[in-house]
């Protein structure tokens, strides 16, 4: 009996060994992008694109846009005084590959949408023939885990800056949130928008009506320098509808 389960114990922690070293390869897969967790069905979802900032380096955008990219959102401001250093090089460098281009702010809880307004269109300027501009609404720093936000004043001043972007390019901005701020500040309350939902670890859910989708934050191509993973996004469309957007 002994041996028999000294031979019963060996079997048990060499399958517990086999099932870790699987388990520690998917993950290093997933974490490194080469293995993803979502892949949208290129034949439903044809229009992908990316989204960058200065932490992408240098981009060579005629490499980047050479490998099924279609649009690329690019980094403008965030608050009420910060401009992305490479946001006038990754403009004009991207729209001369003939990529659809739009540019995003990222939105801060401690400045007025009066003033986060004025400091993108101050930066972008006219913007003609981009894509709706972007408001990106996620927990961060201090408010990470959504403590210490005054939602109402948060939905105030979004509706501020809204509207003021709504007013200048004539077009409704599009909304980046993900399940967090969605939930909390975006749902119900900015429906007049166009969404961006991100989504990186599953499909959409149900019930979600989005424009965008950031499917993955953990995608390699070539043609930046700067860190390693690259966003990739999906248009809910095809290209004919992708062309005529936002009309």
């Amino acid at each position: 009996m002994k041996k028999n389960t000294g031979k019963v114990r060996t079997v048990l922690i060499a399958a517990a060994a086999a099932v870790a070293v699987f388990f520690c390869a998917a993950f290093l897969l997933i974490y490194f992008g080469v293995v993803h967790l979502n892949s949208p069905d290129e034949e439903v979802y044809p229009v992908r694109g990316v989204d960058v900032s200065h932490h992408q380096g240098q981009i060579d955008w005629e490499t980047l846009s050479s490998q099924g990219v279609s649009f690329a959102f690019i980094k403008a401001t965030e608050g009420s005084s910060y401009v992305d250093p490479r946001f006038e090089e990754n403009r004009a460098a991207a729209t001369a590959t003939g990529l659809r281009v739009g540019a995003y702010h990222f939105f801060s809880f401690d400045s007025t949408g009066e003033a986060q307004a004025k400091l993108f269109c101050d930066t972008v300027g006219g913007a003609q023939n981009m894509l709706p501009p972007v408001i990106d609404v996620e927990y961060y720093g201090k408010y990470r885990s959504g403590k210490g936000v005054d939602v109402p004043r948060a939905k105030k001043e979004l509706r501020a800056l809204v509207d003021i972007l709504t007013n200048e390019y004539g077009v409704k901005p599009v909304i980046y949130a993900g399940k967090d701020t969605y939930e909390t500040i975006v749902k119900g309350d900015f429906s007049d928008c166009g969404l961006w939902y991100r989504s990186v670890y599953s499909a959409v859910p149900d019930g979600i009506g989005w424009t965008f989708w950031q499917y993955s934050n953990r995608h390699v191509l070539k043609g930046y320098d700067g860190e390693r993973y690259i966003d990739m996004n999906v248009f809910a469309g095809d290209a004919g509808e992708f062309e005529k957007y936002p009309d």
